[in-house]
């Protein structure tokens, strides 16, 4: 009987640390995919903030037009007030 209740207990260790295995390797290649796509539209010159120029990290060195075009019309509005 305890030598059943043991190698139960050493199934369930072994399910568990293969399922943790399993679920750090996904999120790892998760997060390794999302930084090649990241770093794949810089490269391309995509927008990485959906077009929110104001609120993005990267907006006083983007060269993108639309950053541009933001930053011309913010210096306009600067400068007439």
């Amino acid at each position: 009987m305890r030598e059943l209740l043991r190698e139960m207990h050493t199934r369930r260790q072994l399910v568990r640390r293969v399922l943790r295995g399993v679920s750090l390797a996904v999120l790892g290649i998760g997060g390794g995919a999302a930084a090649v796509k990241r770093r794949r539209l810089v490269r391309e010159g995509k927008c990485l903030n959906q077009g929110i120029c104001r609120d993005c990290a990267v907006f006083g060195r983007c060269g993108l037009p639309r950053a541009l075009s933001v930053r011309s019309a913010l210096g306009r509005t600067h400068h007439d007030a």
